[in-house]
């Protein structure tokens, strides 16, 4: 992916690592188009950053997708790349017996990519150069018990962007996925934000930025710090890392 001149589209990038995506890539002097629900932080972070946009957008609602997707193609013509990173993740006690939370993580984390991609790619087909770029993460490789829909989603993901890769080979679209590992966000509230276990947001976003500016042709952009849990699998690891993992969030969480 080329890291400048392009226009791009940022979903859920008022907070978190969406926000620094759009932070960092509206430094090298793209066009940054960020959306979010929350019209106060949308305004806030443009604020911060002078020339970058602002859309409205629930990803939760097929209809405000199609809606957003048209007025962006008119409003901005050169849109080259989007990046699907809104996302939501909260805890679920499966005991419960309850489904709405693992209904709204698929519908927001799942069906929101597909949807608004379904939108988008007539149009970044027609584009010279264009990338789509999904926000998967260490927890499609070894899931944590937890957030079990969350990480199922990221798996989906995952899945869907190798196979959207393989459809849009031969094509002008770059298809590139983005394997974050636990990064100090607020997606979790406060504690995920302080966590001192958690990779600090500033580092994640500038080795990210690292690998696609100096690797125009990656397909995965993993960090250092996500290798042991991408590959646990392929090194026969997968069952001990799990383990160790799941025994150390689950014992953060008793009181």
């Amino acid at each position: 992916m080329q890291t400048t001149g392009n226009t791009i589209l940022i979903t859920g990038g008022n907070s978190g690592i969406g926000q620094a995506l759009a932070a960092a890539f509206h430094g090298l002097g793209n066009t940054v188009i960020i959306t979010g629900r929350n019209q106060k932080t949308l305004d806030e972070t443009v604020a911060a950053h002078p020339g970058m946009k602002a859309v409205v957008l629930n990803v939760d609602d097929a209809d405000d997708i199609g809606r957003v997707a048209v007025k962006l193609v008119q409003d901005h013509p050169a849109l080259n790349a989007v990046i699907h990173n809104a996302g939501i993740m909260q805890e679920e006690d499966l005991k419960m017996g309850e489904a709405d939370t693992a209904e709204a993580h698929i519908t927001t984390n799942l069906l929101g990519p597909i949807r608004l991609n379904s939108a988008l790619l007539p149009h970044l087909l027609q584009q010279p150069k264009a990338a789509v770029l999904t926000v998967s993460s260490g927890l499609a490789f070894v899931p944590l018990s937890l957030n079990p829909t969350y990480s199922a989603t990221k798996a989906a993901i995952h899945s869907y962007t190798q196979a959207m890769r393989y459809q849009l080979q031969g094509t002008n679209v770059q298809v590139i996925e983005l394997v974050p590992p636990y990064v100090q966000t607020m997606l979790q509230g406060e504690r995920q934000a302080n966590d001192p276990n958690a990779m600090p947001l500033d580092d994640y976003i500038a080795e990210t930025m690292q690998i696609l500016t100096t690797q125009p042709d990656i397909r995965e952009v993993l960090v250092e710090r996500v290798h042991a849990q991408r590959f646990a699998e392929r090194r026969g690891e997968h069952d001990a890392f799990f383990k160790r993992m799941n025994d150390m969030f689950t014992a953060t969480r008793k009181p």
